[in-house]
This record gives structure tokens, C-alpha cells and sequence, in this order.
């Protein structure tokens, strides 16, 4: 990658953004270069310090943040009084601008990877003015079709994965979707339920994305800590398509035209398909769409794709 990066951030905090939250951020890179931000996956992943790589930051500022309820963000998702109704795209959103505004930030480039790529899609789409670029990979829009893919349609690929992962759905919850199951099992009132709903959500998780060569599991997925917070996020947003209209990301991109952008999404990624990266390519004509071939929902280059286009978007400044 373009360059080493401290493992310390130049300033960070806690922005309380209302309804009992705290955001935890931090900025790294150069002070006085082009302002950046980070739009991790999941929902829930929390970010990890590793995505500076893909960043020259002699050039960048970059804003690293945890979203509501994960990472060192306040409170988290996982606790036995933990209440996901003021946790939504919309809240997301608006804990950006706060941030963007807090930091002093006019304008900057977005970087989003997997449910990032979503939020940071709805973020652009509300505020373009706000957006000189914007680099996004392993792309989804969290729609309701791409819900029932990933929890239900993929089971053609992974058979055996699947009906253990729907088998442990109980009697009284098995006429509802899968997703929806399992988000009220994540709260049942026996933290056994919740903790055996957890394990089955993220053994499930790490199935749907091996299909690419070299794939190895997700070590976060053995806290227990982490399957609970990660899985309650995850069902939550999936459950209610992002909590946008259908279709809103693909429907409204042309509102990005004009803005430099670029896709990034591997050919072996069965859980997102890469159709959602094309449609959205062909609405957003400023955009370029580049597949790889030996990619998954990650791995095969990604990095290097992801570096080669930010150091792209960010020669102009240079």
C-alpha cells in the first residue's frame, strides 16, 4: 500500500449525537490533507485501524468512526437493556453530518466497504453537496431482495450450511422470514436463546462469504461479545431493508452524477451479487465499476483496487 501509517490517531473522541449516544471517532493522516471518511461494514463491525492501508496519508485526513451501538461507540447493541429503535440508516446519516461538522469538514471523499457501501450511498444521496468522491466495494444496498438472497437464496450454494442455519429456528417462529426469526431470538429473555441465535447468525455470516479461494473464518466471530452486538445489528437493518424505500439507492443514483465515484466488487461474491454494482453503475454515470476476478465479499486484490482508486480520486489535489 501507499504508506505506513502511526497506530495512534492525531485526535480523537466521543460526540454525543443525542437519543443517550455517544460516536466514538478518530482522524489520522495529515492534518491539513484531504478530508476522508470511513464507512465500515457490517452493521456492526466496528472499524479497524487496518483500512489505513488503502489511504496515502500524507495526503489524507481521514475520519475513522464507530457507528451507534458498536466498536467504542456508547451504548452498545449487545446489552441486556439495549433498545435498537433510534439506531437506523437516518441516524447514521445525521451522526456524519455531526461529525463532518464538528471536525470543520466542508466537503470530503467517501470510502465504504459492504454495508458501508449502502450507508454511504444514503449519505450522498441526501447530502451530495457534501461529497467530492466517493470509492465504494463489495457493493449493497441492503434492499429487501438482497435480504432474501443472502439469508434464504444463497442456500442454494451452501445447502448443507443452510438447513442447519434455518434448522435452528424454533417451531413457533418458523412461518416468519428468517431474518426476522432470528432479530427476535437476539432479544429473547433467556440469554441462551440469545447467545445460541448469535453463534447460528455468524456461523452463517462466515459461510455465505468463502466461496472464494482462500478464504479463512472470521476470528471475531469466536467472542461471544461480539456475535451477540454484531448479529442484533445486523438482523435489525436487515429486517427493515435499511430502513429506506425499495430499491431508493438504485432509483436515486443519478442524483451522483457529477460526483467521481468508483465501484469495486468481486466476481465470486455470491452474497452480494455483483448485479447491484452494475445496475448502480448504470445509473451513476460518473461512476466506474471495477470487477475482480479472483475476489469474494473481499481478498483478491482488494486493497490494491481500493488504494489505486483513492490515490486516483485524489490526484487532482496532489
Amino acid at each position: 500500500m501507499t504508506t505506513s501509517y502511526s497506530s495512534e490517531p492525531y485526535t480523537h473522541g466521543l460526540l454525543d449525537v443525542g437519543d443517550g449516544h455517544q460516536v466514538y471517532w478518530e482522524c489520522h493522516g495529515n492534518p491539513g490533507g484531504y478530508p476522508a471518511v470511513y464507512f465500515h461494514g457490517g452493521p456492526g463491525s466496528g472499524f479497524t485501524r487496518r483500512i489505513l492501508h488503502v489511504f496515502d496519508l500524507r495526503t489524507y485526513r481521514v475520519l475513522l468512526f464507530d457507528q451507534r451501538g458498536c466498536g467504542r461507540s456508547r451504548p452498545l447493541a449487545n446489552a441486556a437493556a439495549a433498545d435498537l429503535r433510534t439506531n437506523t440508516t437516518h441516524h447514521l446519516i445525521a451522526d456524519a453530518e455531526l461529525l463532518r461538522q464538528h471536525l470543520g469538514i466542508e466537503q470530503w471523499t467517501l470510502l465504504g466497504l459492504s454495508w458501508g457501501t449502502t450507508l454511504g450511498l444514503a449519505y450522498a444521496q441526501l447530502h451530495p453537496q457534501r461529497v467530492v468522491a466517493a470509492v465504494f466495494g463489495l457493493v449493497t444496498t441492503t434492499s429487501s431482495r438482497e435480504v432474501a438472497w443472502i439469508t434464504e437464496g444463497v442456500g442454494r450454494i451452501f445447502p448443507r450450511e443452510w438447513e442447519h442455519f434455518a434448522a435452528a429456528v424454533p417451531e413457533h417462529l418458523c412461518d416468519r422470514p428468517l431474518v426476522d426469526a432470528y432479530a427476535e431470538l437476539l432479544f429473547d429473555p433467556d440469554p441462551d436463546v440469545q447467545a445460541h441465535a448469535a453463534q447460528e447468525w455468524c456461523a452463517w455470516e462466515d459461510t455465505h462469504v468463502s466461496l472464494a479461494p482462500g478464504h479463512q473464518p472470521d476470528a471475531r466471530y469466536q467472542d461471544a461479545a461480539f456475535r451477540l452486538l454484531f448479529a442484533r445489528l445486523v438482523t435489525h437493518y436487515w429486517r427493515h431493508a435499511a430502513f429506506l424505500e425499495p430499491d431508493q439507492l438504485l432509483r436515486d443514483a443519478p442524483l451522483l452524477n457529477g460526483i467521481p465515484g468508483v465501484l469495486i466488487h468481486g466476481r465470486f461474491d455470491v452474497s452480494s451479487p455483483l448485479e447491484t454494482a452494475w445496475h448502480l453503475s448504470q445509473r451513476w454515470t460518473t461512476s466506474r465499476l471495477e470487477v475482480l476476478d479472483d475476489a469474494g465479499h473481499g481478498g483478491g486484490g482488494l486493497d490494491a483496487a481500493l488504494d489505486a482508486a483513492l490515490a486516483d480520486l485524489a490526484s487532482p489535489y496532489l
